[in-house]
């Protein structure tokens, strides 16, 4: 169980950094979507080992899978507009869209 959770865990903070330093918009993206696969990680984990006789932890998972699917369409139709009026997808450039 320590290695799934230390794979997690070296998972979500790369994830985090990533969130964090990146400045082009698709890389946060993607950084977002290695976090949701640590969570991932983690509830089929404690699924696994704490909670033998319930799939509740897989649901979780299927769950968030659909949620992750849902926002990287939405984030990828607004790196589309951004990249048509400011010919740009840097994370500076977001701002402009304020009303």
């Amino acid at each position: 169980m320590l290695a799934y959770l230390s794979l997690a865990a070296i998972l979500f903070s790369i994830g985090m950094f990533g969130v964090i330093t990146r400045r082009n918009v698709i890389g946060i993206m993607m950084s977002l979507e290695l976090m949701f696969n640590a969570v991932n990680i983690n509830f089929v984990a404690f699924n696994k080992f704490i909670v033998t006789d319930s799939l509740l932890g897989q649901i979780f998972s299927a769950f968030i899978i659909v949620v992750a699917a849902a926002e990287a369409v939405v984030g990828l139709a607004i790196v589309l507009l951004l990249y048509r009026n400011w010919q740009g997808i840097n994370s500076d450039q977001v701002n402009v869209m304020k009303w």
